[in-house]
């Protein structure tokens, strides 16, 4: 199995690290990540600045391109330029924090998977909850384990996933859940502070993404300590309202 491996925490990061120590077990392992964090970058891409690709080799056997970009330029930059094969599956993470509920459309975690899935290449995004520097391995182990259930059941060309890890300070989950995306938002808050020069700035205050409602997502089993696991797709057509729509009386509209 070839695997091209991501995140947008950066190529030094701890979560890729882990997971890459533990894919390599079982997989040939391709690592195309950004140079620096880019967290809650969503899917923007690099248009006017070149990306710099350096080779990153600082622990044994590591081997990994650094891109000055995006999440998803890695994954774009890796599948047409970089990688001499194409690779069986994108993989990015682990991302430190969940990317569950409305994060998922903020997540440059979960945006490089987007990416593979454009390629038509199966791509799993995965994230752990309230990341301890101790959980990284284990987290990882998990993930793998998940990973190949996921790939065992041979799922379609650019299929796409989203897998969250609870939090593993009470142990590891002993479940996997099949839910859908929250849909819970934040209650969104800045601090108002001034800057030595008198001016004004805000910082975006973080705040907890609870589950709400009455439905099974993915926010309420990371809260009962299980593993979630979201099939997720990048049409965001509303078909519902698409056939309602296309029954509406449209004006003719007036030619100048």
């Amino acid at each position: 199995m070839k695997v091209l491996l991501t995140n947008d925490d950066g190529v030094y990061a701890p979560g890729l690290r882990a997971l890459w120590r533990e894919l390599r077990q079982v997989a040939d392992v391709a690592v195309v990540a950004p140079a620096s964090e880019q967290s809650a970058v969503g899917h923007s891409i690099t248009l006017l600045n070149p990306l710099l690709v350096q080779e990153v080799r600082d622990e044994a056997d590591f081997f990994a391109y650094a891109v000055e970009g995006k999440p998803a330029d890695c994954v774009k930059l890796g599948l047409v330029h970089l990688l001499d094969e194409r690779p069986d599956v994108v993989i990015s993470g682990i991302n430190s924090g969940s990317n569950a509920g409305i994060n998922v459309l903020y997540s440059g975690t979960v945006a490089a998977a987007v990416e593979g899935s454009f390629f038509g290449v199966t791509s799993i995004a995965v994230s752990l909850s309230l990341p301890n520097p101790t959980h990284y391995a284990r987290a990882a182990r998990i993930a793998v384990d998940v990973v190949q259930w996921i790939l065992s059941h041979k799922p379609k060309a650019g299929e796409l996933f989203n897998v969250n890890i609870p939090d593993l300070s009470g142990g590891d989950p002993t479940e996997v859940r099949v839910v859908e995306q929250g849909l819970s938002f934040y209650k969104e808050c800045y601090e108002a502070r001034t800057d030595p020069r008198g001016r004004k700035y805000y910082w975006l205050l973080p705040d907890s993404l609870g589950p709400e409602g009455e439905h099974e997502s993915d926010l309420h089993a990371l809260a009962e300590g299980c593993v979630s696991v979201t099939p997720l797709h990048f049409d965001l057509t509303d078909r519902t309202r698409l056939e309602a729509m296309r029954r509406w009386e449209w004006p003719k509209l007036a030619r100048r």
